[in-house]
């Protein structure tokens, strides 16, 4: 834990407080946290945006359009 919080600029103290569950860590620790662990971080759309009222190409040769 000591070493961690040493690569992500922090104190002990402070990563065992913000990892605590009495209070949510800010955004910029959780990934001060992840790159000290040597982890990135990958986010993906979980389905395709829907902009309303226009049909998409898949909806329209699977026959869902306009459900």
């Amino acid at each position: 834990m000591s070493q961690v919080a040493r690569d992500a600029g922090l104190s002990r103290e402070s990563l065992y407080k913000a990892l605590s569950g009495e209070r949510s860590p800010g955004f910029d620790t959780i990934l001060k946290v992840i790159k000290a662990l040597g982890l990135k971080l990958h986010a993906e759309a979980a389905a395709p945006p829907r902009h309303g009222g226009v049909d998409s190409a898949a909806e329209k040769s699977q026959g869902t359009a306009g459900v």
